[in-house]
């Protein structure tokens, strides 16, 4: 049989180079020849042991771009050849409710990649046709890799917030999820407000594109949104629940909070801040493929990219080290085709 190679972990931490079986695609599966995964918070569900079974192998990483190069029985959308991507919903299932119902994002039978399929942080990679995303022509794909996810999860909270063109919005933390979502903001049209701790980040935030820099060290982030007019929306990529909380007061009446940001602590709200304004909080999850292909084809078009540190393949546990540490500007994406 051949074999690829990828980088799998075991418990907590416990990161090996191996070779595997290469398989081929099941019904209604492709495999894919990886040429890009970036690395992301998230893959902790995987390396972190928070796993089902964490003594059981996986692969992590669901940021992945690649080719096509086996097709399984049943799939009629893709051929050997396509560029596709694969983000961290694996593909809807298209028999449970949600599903009929049209909401694909809640399918209750859809594989998270890295977690419950084999991700990115390897050669090879199988993954459901209904999960796979179109990458447009001109997309390299160590900068779409982080699009498939991070910039997916800020566009659709963008899409959620409902502001005229020219209204606010507001972006906390400009990390991995922030930098790219004030370039969506100003690309939608909005006024943006970048939100973040100590004065570091507002030049970067300038040349991304936004309008006002509130330090939330210096200032409080709700009263500062209030002294330009109040926000329509804000989406909270910090992962910090205490640091969101003083967000809500800073919307303008019918503004939405959009978390996106996965916090160990509880965001706290006072009720009057909701009634009053009729203010309210929403969580968002990535988006559907057909979204991810909407969210592609918008960043291609309109110039919005990620800040990256390209490794390669074997890397991966450096890479992933790199992410934790918050040292990260700001995406770190693995390079296999290197």
């Amino acid at each position: 049989m051949p074999t690829y190679r990828a980088i799998e972990v075991t418990g907590t931490r416990n990161f090996s180079w191996v070779e595997r079986e290469l398989g081929e695609p099941g019904p209604g599966h492709v495999r894919l020849k990886v040429l890009a995964c970036g690395v992301c918070h998230s893959d902790v569900l995987a390396v972190e042991g928070m796993r089902p079974d964490p003594s059981t192998p996986a692969v992590p990483g669901h940021e992945i771009v690649g080719v096509v190069d086996a097709v399984g029985p049943g799939v009629g959308s893709w051929r050997v050849g396509d560029r596709v991507g694969v983000g961290f919903l694996g593909g809807h299932c298209g028999e449970c409710e949600y599903c009929r119902r049209g909401d694909f994002v809640n399918c209750e039978d859809q594989p998270w990649m890295g977690g419950g399929l084999d991700g990115g942080y390897a050669e090879y990679v199988l993954a459901r046709g209904s999960g796979l995303v179109r990458i447009p022509e001109g997309l390299p794909a160590t900068e779409a890799a982080p699009l498939l996810c991070a910039g997916l999860t800020t566009f659709t909270a963008l899409r959620g917030i409902d502001g005229a063109p020219g209204s606010l919005v507001a972006v906390q933390g400009i990390g991995g999820l922030g930098h790219l979502a004030v370039q969506y903001a100003v690309q939608l049209g909005f006024r943006v407000a970048a939100i973040a701790r100590g004065g570091e980040k507002a030049e970067l935030a300038g040349k991304l594109g936004a309008d006002h820099y509130i330090d939330s060290t210096a200032e409080d982030p709700g009263e500062a949104l209030r002294a330009l007019g109040g926000a329509v929306g804000v989406v909270a990529t910090a992962a910090s629940g205490a640091s969101m909380s003083p967000l809500v007061p800073g919307l303008k009446p019918r503004g939405r909070l959009m978390v996106v940001g996965a916090a160990p602590d509880p965001l706290s709200v006072l009720t009057s801040d909701l009634i009053f304004g009729t203010r309210s909080i929403s969580g968002s999850l990535t988006g559907s493929s057909i979204d991810n292909e909407d969210n592609l084809r918008f960043a291609a078009a309109r110039g919005v990219r990620p800040l990256t540190e390209v490794m390669a393949l074997s890397e991966a546990p450096k890479a992933y080290a790199h992410m934790m540490s918050g040292q990260a500007r700001f995406r770190v994406v693995l390079d296999t085709a290197a």
